[in-house]
């Protein structure tokens, strides 16, 4: 099943909206197959796995361990719990039940009922806490939402207005650091900032540091003041700006939605409806501490650099003990989570 784990997170960012999953194929102890789900409309795992075995016929003797319960509904791709069933495999072993109403249980039931031996909850918490972001869309109808930012050692996220330089970015986390935030944003659906981060920083919210898909951007802008000649406003990204009213500002790619109420529990809910799964906040203090304060959040990723400021803008305050810690070069990163799940080893 650790094997399983191990597949399923090479599926990390190119999945979505399906959960990454792995799947091995035992037969006699020895593995004989296995694969893992690369992609929303591809094969998943179970079906890879199965192709992989040369020998077809030792498949009736064998096991298969899954991270996730193997889907018994038509999507975009046929149901693996009939294809399981079609090679006669006596033995599956599954880590997850899937939270998806569509499959739910009917998978396993299915399995059973076709006379295959099924064993549940083997490593799950590990499993649970891989497709975290998977968990929490179909268990609290929200998208997984990750809160990150940078900070120096004596607690600034940035300077004061007045004093900041308004031709560059004042970078606060090294350039591996960096590198990393582009990765995560790889991983996630989208990525979300508050409208002061544009007028103040003109970011991009891409991945250009890393080789991966960028997110849909988000932008809070309740009064509809973003700034015509920013990047997220001119360039071919897909972006959403979140006003109070309705302006008519944007078409295309570049797309305006009013709320009311303008709210997180707002925004979150058109997210959910839309099937976006994951958020990244990396707006502002205003943005953060929001979503801190109304405790809507369940992971934070928090650098801290060897950098000081002496007074600027207070970093975010989080009621949380971290969970663990790595060091960046310079820079120590801190992970926080929300109650839920906890980082398994």
């Amino acid at each position: 099943m650790q094997r399983c784990l191990e597949l399923a997170k090479k599926g990390l960012g190119a999945t979505y909206p399906n959960p990454m999953v792995g799947a091995v194929i035992v037969h006699k102890g020895k593995i004989i197959g296995e694969g893992w789900h690369k992609k929303a409309g591809t094969p998943h795992a179970e079906v890879n796995a199965i192709h992989q075995v040369t020998n077809k016929s030792q498949l009736n003797e064998s096991t298969l361990y899954v991270n996730l319960e193997p889907c018994s509904h038509v999507g975009k791709t046929p149901p693996c719990a009939d294809l399981i069933i079609e090679y006669r495999i006596p033995r599956v072993v599954i880590a997850s039940t899937d939270p998806n109403p569509l499959v739910s249980g009917r998978g396993i039931k299915k399995l059973i009922a076709s006379g295959c031996k099924v064993e549940t909850h083997v490593l799950h918490k590990q499993s649970d806490f891989l497709n975290r972001r998977f968990f929490t869309f179909h268990q609290k109808k929200r998208p997984y939402i990750i809160l990150k930012w940078a900070q120096t050692k004596d607690s600034f996220i940035a300077p004061l207005p007045s004093e900041k330089n308004e031709a560059e970015i004042f970078w606060i986390s090294n350039p591996i650091s960096k590198q990393r935030v582009h990765q995560w944003r790889s991983e996630e659906a989208a990525i979300l900032v508050g409208v002061q981060t544009l007028v103040q920083d003109n970011p991009q919210l891409t991945t250009r540091e890393w080789n991966g898909k960028n997110p849909l951007r988000l932008v809070l802008d309740p009064n509809a003041r973003s700034p015509k000649k920013s990047i997220v406003v001119t360039d071919k990204e897909p972006t959403i700006f979140f006003t109070k009213n309705k302006t008519e500002a944007f078409s295309g790619i570049k797309k305006q939605v009013a709320l009311n109420p303008f709210s997180i529990n707002s925004i979150l809910n058109y997210c959910y409806e839309n099937q976006i799964q994951s958020i990244i906040v990396e707006g502002g203090l205003k943005t953060i501490q929001s979503f801190i304060d109304t405790d809507m959040w369940d992971e934070a990723r928090v650098f801290t650099s060897e950098k000081k400021l002496d007074r600027g803008v207070k970093a975010p305050i989080i009621k949380k003990s971290f969970t663990q810690t790595e060091q960046i070069e310079s820079d120590l990163l801190s992970f926080y989570f929300n109650e839920t799940f906890q980082a398994k080893n």
